[in-house]
């Protein structure tokens, strides 16, 4: 259990948990089995250097990656890897549970991802009307309430080269968020942005983290990780090196945690 101020997290409940999850690129093993347990409500942060395959952890939790060995436990149900054995219609069959897993767990990328030939409003209804099976009309009323919660009610119908950095990165939460996830990812969403943008996007994590959105960080904005997460994970080399809470972690005895935290605080 990890305890923040006075809210209490199980991070030992089976809500989302990782086990013996491995990843490997040619002949580089970028995760090496980990296991990993993330309770509801709770606020993961994960740290390391770069290459340590925290991206890739993040892309196996919602299998925009597929691990190539262990299984992802999400409230009770395991996903694994389907075999190539399987004929095209379990393909199919898998691929539809696939998108219906991803829309309960969102994810908000680096490099925003959204696209150019549609408006702020249409980039959020894309999934609604795909996954969601929504109406137009509907679909663009969830939208327009997504796109006011994250402070676009006025730039619903901008195009996003009319955008900055840091509105286009609220059109990608707002995208997330308009699906009603369970889980959210955000994959170092404030890294592309210009330094003055960065606070805004931070402080829309930490009012999700508020309002008990479970959560799943992976940044070097350190001060924020400190502030936000309820533990914090330490990455090297795809593999799991100290898990603890923020304090525990600011005062590690784990040298290679410390050696990273004195690089990137300095």
């Amino acid at each position: 259990m990890s305890n923040v101020g006075n809210e209490l997290i199980d991070s030992e409940s089976e809500f989302l948990k990782l086990v013996g999850v491995s990843k490997t690129f040619g002949s580089h093993r970028v995760l090496d089995k980990i296991d990993l347990s993330i309770g509801e409500g709770e606020v993961l942060v994960i740290i390391g250097p770069s290459g340590s395959g925290k991206s890739t952890l993040l892309r196996c939790i919602n299998f925009i990656a597929a691990p190539d060995e262990g299984e992802v436990i999400f409230q009770g149900q395991k996903w694994r890897a389907i075999s190539s054995k399987y004929n095209f219609f379990a393909n199919r069959k898998y691929e539809r549970r696939l998108t219906i897993l991803r829309s309960e767990i969102g994810m908000v990328f680096q490099n925003f991802n959204v696209f150019p030939h549609m408006t702020a409003a249409q980039n959020v209804m894309l999934g609604l009307t795909n996954v969601k099976k929504l109406s137009k009309e509907e679909a663009r009323r969830t939208a327009l309430e997504a796109l006011d919660q994250v402070g676009l009610a006025d730039k619903v119908d901008q195009y996003p080269e009319k955008l900055s950095g840091g509105q286009k990165q609220r059109v990608a939460i707002a995208r997330a968020l308009a699906l009603k996830p369970k889980v959210m990812l955000f994959d170092e969403a404030t890294s592309s942005l210009d330094p003055e943008l960065v606070s805004g996007i931070l402080e829309e994590i930490r009012r999700l983290a508020k309002a008990g959105m479970t959560m799943v960080v992976v940044t070097h904005e350190m001060n924020f990780a400190f502030q936000v997460a309820h533990r914090i994970v330490f990455m090297d080399q795809g593999r799991i090196v100290e898990i603890g809470t923020p304090e525990e972690i600011r005062n590690t005895n784990e040298p290679r945690t410390r050696s990273f935290l004195s690089a990137i605080l300095n």
